[in-house]
Formats: structure tokens, sequence, C-alpha cells
């Protein structure tokens, strides 16, 4: 596959990812600490960029290739030991890196849409024990990372886009066709500090989304903060902040297409009550959706709720990858609730903290999945704070800030 972009807007991307995996450590780099390159071989391009930009900043870049959709279905095909083993070395690699990109650039989408959800489920529990080791010190800011998405024929078709149009629309999304893209992103950052800073001063007790197919509360619980912009994703234009997952209930409707291991899910409509999920229906997909919530731990409850202001993104349409599509700015912005994983990050205090034990007494969901439901239809999203009283905090796609 030819690559779609040019030495120089390869190197600018390659510097917005820098920029990104500094902005996500608590503390700078050191000459001569670790970084992990994980990439699908499809974006070796810019993995190459991002390599000689690491070597650049006095790093010690590490290239970790990731598996192709052929060796994925051959392994979900293998022996129970085969799935559930890790390679030797990977938990002292995570045990000692200092950071890690990851490019994501499948070269299929469908390929794993025959194997069981319980399998996949249990393949993704026997790698949680090894990929905590790099959570925990993320938590501590021993660590920084950040993932992006480079362009292949497999997403562009799901799109609906041809090649061409389709990584255009990806260097739109990263603010790649300014001439100062790191510039744009730290004034978008503190941009959206600012917002953050607002809406946790509001200490609401309760964000009440209101639109033509949602009716739902989301309590924040005790010792929630909002964030975003910290570099952890390439593009990152949301605001979000993991509920106390007991506290979620109503009704949220998912108008963007959501893929997932080969499965396409359209218009779902997912009911909570006690901060379970309920009831779902979907237009298609709807065997799969209830198959993983059923396979997954945990994954019928609610582990972030986000939103999106227009005025910061650039993502316009369907991309067919979360990572983009989370970020989907157009005309009315978009909210989006992930089934799922918490983020420790969105934990008030210091992150290092929040043990295993706290972060069930708070309500912070734990499960080896993190999957984000899309709502991109006009919304408006009320706070109900401590006295009472009601703040509209968005709506018409924009925060009311």
């Amino acid at each position: 596959m030819d690559c779609p972009y040019s030495e120089y807007e390869l190197e600018n991307y390659a510097d917005v990812l820098f920029w990104a995996l500094t902005t996500s450590r608590a503390v700078p780099f050191k000459n001569a600490e670790t970084v992990a390159i994980h990439f699908d071989l499809a974006a070796a391009p810019l993995a190459e960029a991002v390599y000689a930009r690491l070597l650049a900043a006095h790093l010690h870049p590490v290239p970790l290739a990731r598996m192709t959709s052929a060796m994925e279905t051959q392994l979900y095909q293998g022996s129970f030991g085969q799935l559930v083993s890790q390679w030797p070395g990977q938990a002292e690699l995570f045990a000692s890196i200092s950071g890690m990109i990851t490019i994501l650039a499948p070269d299929s989408l469908g390929h794993l849409s025959r194997v069981d959800p319980r399998i996949l489920a249990t393949a993704a529990e026997a790698a949680q024990p090894t990929r905590g080791i790099f959570e925990r010190r993320k938590q501590k800011g021993e660590a920084g990372w950040t993932v992006c998405v480079y362009p292949t024929p497999a997403l562009a078709q799901a799109a609906g886009m041809d090649f061409g149009e389709y990584a255009r629309q990806v260097l739109r999304a990263c603010y790649l066709t300014g001439p100062d893209p790191v510039r744009q992103w730290k004034q978008a950052r503190q941009e959206l500090g600012e917002v953050a800073k607002w809406l946790n001063s509001l200490k609401a007790m309760d964000f009440h989304l209101e639109s033509e197919g949602a009716d739902l509360h989301v309590q924040p619980g005790l010792q929630r903060r909002w964030v975003g912009a910290n570099g952890h994703n390439v593009p990152g234009c949301e605001l979000y902040f993991s509920p106390d997952w007991r506290g979620v209930h109503g009704v949220f409707c998912a108008d963007m297409p959501s893929i997932r291991h080969g499965h396409v899910v359209r218009g779902a409509r997912l009911e909570f009550a006690g901060g379970l999920l309920v009831g779902v229906r979907t237009e298609s997909g709807q065997v799969f959706l209830n198959r993983q919530v059923a396979s997954v731990r945990n994954a019928g409850k609610v582990g972030e709720f986000s939103l999106t202001d227009r005025r910061h993104s650039q993502v316009s349409r369907f991309m067919a990858h979360t990572l983009l599509d989370e970020n989907h700015g157009g005309e009315f912005g978009n909210c989006h609730l992930a089934l799922g994983a918490a983020y420790p990050e969105t934990y008030a205090g210091p992150v290092y903290e929040l043990t295993p034990e706290l972060a069930d007494e708070l309500g912070f969901n734990v499960s080896p999945i993190h999957w984000d439901m899309i709502s991109t239809e006009p919304r408006r999203v009320t706070a109900t704070l401590a006295d009472g009283s009601r703040v509209c905090v968005y709506e018409d796609g924009e925060f009311k800030y």
C-alpha cells in the first residue's frame, strides 16, 4: 500500500504524537528513557517518522509490530493455552518503558466476526494482569502514552470513502493541515482545560442528557473530575468523566454505527436502571451486543460519559474507528458513553491513590472492555447542583462556558 502522506505531513504527525506523549506524562522525559512504538504494519511510514522523532529527543525507541488480521484469526482458532499465554518479556517491558505510542492501522475490520464473544472475553481477561503493570505505572505518572489512527483501505471502505479522501479526513481530524499543528493542539488543550475547570467547579450532583432519543441521568459520584485534551488520544477533543456506575439511569440512544470485532451495531437504544443495562434494542447487531455484555465482566455498566464541542473537533463524518468517531464534531458535536471500564484519571485525587478497594467503593467500573456508544443528534445537558439549582452546561453542540 502506497503511503498517502508526504514526508512533511508524516513529520508533522510525528511531532503531534511526541507532543501528546510528553503531555500525557506528569514529569518530563529524561535522556535515554525507553519509549515503545506499537504499530500496525500498514503504519510503518508513520512509525518510522516517530522513531526518528524519538531519537532526536535523545530517547530510546523500541518498535513493536502488532498482529496482522491473519495472525489474530489464527490465534483465536488455536488452543486455550495459546489464547491466554503472554509472550516472554512482556511484563518486564511494561515494567520498564517510560512511554508508548500506539498507531492503529487495521488491514481488516471483519476478520473476527465469527469468533465467539466468550473467546474474545477470555483473551482480554488473560491479558489484564500484564497490561495492569503498565496501567499502574501510568497512574503513578511514571509512564506516558498516546494512541492514533493511520488510514487504511479497510477503514476507508467501512466509512464509505475512497482511500485518498479518508486520508485527508484523518489529517483534518489531527490538525495536520495547518502550518503549526502542535501550536493548535496546545491552544485547544488550554481552552478545553478552562471548560473542564468550570465544569468541575460546579460540583454537580447529576447530569441530565435530553435529546430526541435519550433521557439519561448520570451521577458523577464522589471524587470525580472532568478531564480531556490530555494527550492520551490524537485527536483528543472530548471532555469526559467516569461516573459512579450505580448512579446511571434512563435511556441513551447511539445514532452512529459502532464497529467491534467485525460486527456493526446500528441504532442502539440502551436502557439503564440502578446502574445496570436492563434493556437493549438495535437496528442491527443486537445479538452480538447482547452476547458481548453477557460474556464480559461488568460490560453492562457505564465507565465513561463524554461530550465533544463542535468548535474544537474537525471530525465531521463517520470514520469507522472509535478513536476518530468519539471526537465527532459536525453540526451538534457528540455525546458518548462507554460500556465497561472506567478511566482512573478522572479520579479527583492523586490517581496513584485509587486502589482497587477505593475504586470499588467509589463506583469506578472495572472491566476488560471499553466500548463507546456515540450520539450525534441535538442534545441538551443540564447539571443539578448541590443546592438543587440547575445549570445548562451543553447545548447546540457547544459547552455553555
